[in-house]
């Protein structure tokens, strides 16, 4: 719209750029007319333009008080008129300075702000906004025609955001305040700014005012959820908000907002949060829609396919945060079944005074005398070991409580009650001493067998999931289950599927994780294991277990060395039961001479010997033992090179062919072995130096020969693929005076502790590596 004033002798001939002023005077007190220039006041259209909301900048101010006298009419004139630089901040108020003085001595408040308009004049380089106040007119002047526009609209968002602040604050009428409602979203989707913001400002509000008015009607909950729907397609809704969504899904879990409104809702925050801490709201609230989709007539089945839209059609989910943030929620459900059971401990001792005695009185309520016993007594133990277990009681008094655990000498689990030892008990040991886990039968409330029931089955389907399965095992290592989960039956059973899912993935970074985190901690290995809290079989799935880790990098005798302290019974049992792993396992203890005892030995060749299977691999080592002593009696080279191109089974023809006891030099250089001929190596007792350079010789390899070529002084391992992780092996075998490991994956860290342990070690070769 253009507007002309009376300067210029009223003549609509337009005037050159040069000689146009940029405001001609005020003529009127409304202060909409302009004097003296043309000029045009621009109309907003959408251009497809997207700016920044601003909250502070520089920029050239002007006011123009509406003149009321002659004098006060010439001092407003366009040559007696200035400009003035501030720094404006846009607060949540109003409009102020950084420097208060001059035309910004006070704050422009958004309530006396009439109008926000943009201005331009004919081939005139001024980029002007009008704010039109009570009294006068500011003007804003900015450096081009996109800072002007981003001003405007950001000022205009300002103020629009604070009127409905003010309006929404007291709300009288519900069918009003619908309407200013759908307004505001209206305008925040329409809006050309481009701010995170933009669309949290209105959730914001709409968050408050729910929060201050309780008395809803359900018409009213979901008519103001349909309402902000638009606005939450791409954010997250604020923490009242969230509270007022989960307050409909437990009211009504059956309505069509449910699906509709929110299931986009929760499929944008599981792909997107990166952490629930921030906003337990958030968690709570995809917790309570998951429960809520599980009310439907289907149950299950809707999580189920709802599961399954997160993953994707596809082999391999596209969203990585979604696995983490649904197992996340699934921890959080299941321990809040389990709260109430938690928070009645808070006032009973600790497991370490129990341990120690040292219970205060004057801290604790009273406590009835408690005798408890193992849960699960190590039947499988006693069996297999008879003639050597003993059940011994261990007695651990404190002033109120007499706790009384049955423990197995034969199997070493040891409790010790002494004062002064302040390491804390395992997990295993937790679940024996807890008055409240192991005496008292823990039966939760239909509404939280309910909830149990539902994530515990959201379990099972993640563990279903192949690319999901590896990044499931390594969150659910370090057990995240509190110990009364861990003593419910229940609960153990129905996650036994997960467990299984884990033994049966071939894949080494799946079941690994079925071990402990670190020394001193159980894994899932023990608590399924015969003797273990939460093993229902008769070793099944421990066989299983074992069989998964014996076939990956875990055959070593320190694994075999862990089953023989622990679980010697149980292997026992189920070999006598034909169990072909159990048996060889039996078998390789002997070979590698993990058990020193006789009578020991002895019971073991007598549980093999029972059945058909046990009877003939034992035959089998009988006889590789008497070619080993054949081999080691007849001597042989000593020296030893493999033409190139040679395999893992060509080295294995050819070491059974004839007697290589006295081999100590031999040569693989730049043949085709891989880790897999290690079990041939072994079995070389006078061998001294190795050459594997330029072979596919690995870490799974080097871990086996550190442990049983322990004489070996000379080792090659230039241009292999050997990492860090087996290159640590080496510190055990302290004969190394050579070491050449030119162009493989060492690191300085491990060079530097390779060096520290290996006291002998005088050549070596670390060129092309990380360490040189």
């Amino acid at each position: 719209m253009d507007r002309t004033g009376g300067s210029g002798g009223g003549s609509d001939r337009r005037q050159p750029e040069e000689s146009k002023p940029l405001l001609g005077e005020m003529s009127a007190p409304e202060g909409n007319k302009m004097g003296a220039a043309p000029c045009r006041r621009a109309l907003l259209h959408c251009n497809g333009m997207r700016y920044k909301l601003l909250q502070e900048g520089d920029i050239q101010v002007c006011v123009i008080r509406h003149p009321r006298t002659f004098l006060s009419k010439i001092l407003t004139s366009k040559f007696l008129r200035r400009w003035e630089p501030h720094h404006l901040t846009l607060a949540d108020n109003s409009v102020a300075s950084a420097t208060p003085t001059g035309y910004m001595e006070n704050s422009i408040s958004y309530s006396a702000i009439e109008d926000v308009q943009l201005l331009s004049w004919e081939n005139a380089p001024k980029y002007c906004l009008q704010l039109t106040i009570p009294g006068g007119t500011v003007l804003l002047q900015a450096a081009n025609s996109y800072l002007r526009d981003q001003w405007f609209h950001s000022l205009q968002w300002k103020k629009k955001i604070y009127k409905y602040k003010k309006v929404l604050s007291n709300p009288s009428r519900w069918e009003v305040v619908l309407k200013e409602i759908r307004t505001l979203v209206d305008m925040a989707l329409t809006s050309p700014l481009q701010d995170d913001s933009i669309h949290q400002a209105p959730l914001e509000i709409v968050s408050k005012l729910l929060s201050e008015n309780n008395n809803l009607t359900t018409q009213d909950h979901e008519s103001i959820i349909v309402a902000i729907a638009p606005l939450l397609e791409n954010n997250h809704p604020p923490p009242d908000l969230c509270e007022f969504f989960c307050k409909h899904c437990r009211e009504r879990p059956r309505s069509m907002v449910v699906i509709e409104v929110f299931t986009p809702v929760v499929q944008r925050i599981l792909k997107h949060n990166m952490d629930f801490g921030k906003c337990p709201r958030l968690r709570l609230f995809t917790q309570e829609y998951i429960l809520s989709l599980n009310e439907l007539n289907a149950g299950m089945e809707v999580v189920k396919k709802f599961i399954h839209s997160m993953h994707g059609p596809t082999g391999q989910c596209p969203h990585p945060r979604v696995l983490p943030n649904l197992v996340a929620v699934c921890l959080a459900a299941i321990y809040s079944c389990y709260e109430e059971f938690i928070n009645s401990r808070d006032n009973s001792p600790s497991l370490k005074e129990i341990r120690n005695g040292c219970q205060q009185q004057c801290d604790r309520k009273p406590n009835l005398p408690l005798r408890l016993l193992h849960t699960s007594p190590d039947l499988v133990s006693q069996e297999a070991t008879l003639t050597e277990s003993r059940l011994k009681p261990v007695i651990v008094t404190s002033n109120e409580i007499h706790v009384e655990v049955e423990r197995n000498n034969t199997a070493n689990q040891k409790m010790t009650a002494g004062v002064g030892n302040d390491s804390e008990p395992n997990l295993i040991d937790c679940l024996m001493v807890s008055p409240t886990c192991s005496t008292i039968s823990i039966e939760l409330s239909p509404q939280a067998d309910r909830i149990l029931g539902c994530y515990v089955e959201i379990l099972k389907m993640l563990s279903d999931y192949d690319d999901w399965r590896p990044a499931l095992a390594s969150l659910l290592q370090p057990i995240p289950f509190p110990k009364e989960a861990l003593a419910h039956e229940k609960f153990t059973k129905e996650l036994k599927y997960v467990i299984q899912r884990f033994a049966e993935d071939p894949r080494q970074e799946v079941h690994s994780c079925l071990l402990s985190v670190r020394a001193g901690k159980d894994g899932w290995f023990q608590l399924y294991s015969p003797g273990g809290v939460a093993c229902d079989d008769d070793g099944e799935l421990f066989a299983s277990m074992v069989h998964i880790l014996m076939g990956s990098c875990y055959k070593t005798k320190k694994f075999l060395l862990s089953l023989a302290e622990n679980k010697l019974g149980p292997c026992m049992l189920l070999a006598l039961r034909g169990n072909q792993t159990m048996v060889e396992i039996l078998c390789l203890m002997l070979e590698y001479n993990i058990i020193d005892n006789n009578d020991t030995q002895l019971q073991i060749i007598s549980t093999l010997e029972s059945t058909d299977v046990g009877k003939r691999m034992y035959e089998q080592l009988c006889e590789r033992q008497r070619e080993l002593k054949e081999l080691q009696r007849k001597g042989g080279p000593t020296r030893l090179t493999l033409p190139s191109k040679s395999t893992d089974a060509d080295l294995a023809r050819l070491l059974s062919s004839g007697s290589f006891g006295n081999l100590e030099n031999l040569s693989l250089a730049f043949t085709n072995v891989t880790s897999a001929c290690a079990e041939h190596l072994i079995k070389l007792p006078s061998l001294k130096q190795l050459n594997l350079w330029s072979t596919q010789f690995g870490d799974a390899g080097l871990r086996l020969l550190s442990e049983h070529l322990t004489m070996l002084q000379v080792l090659n391992l230039c241009e292999t693929p050997v990492t860090d992780a087996g290159l640590l092996a080496l510190s055990s075998m302290k004969s190394l005076c050579s070491l050449n490991m030119n162009s493989t994956k060492l690191s300085a860290d491990t060079y530097e502790d390779l060096k520290a342990k290996l006291p002998n070690l005088k050549e070596v070769d670390v060129r092309y590596t990380e360490a040189w």
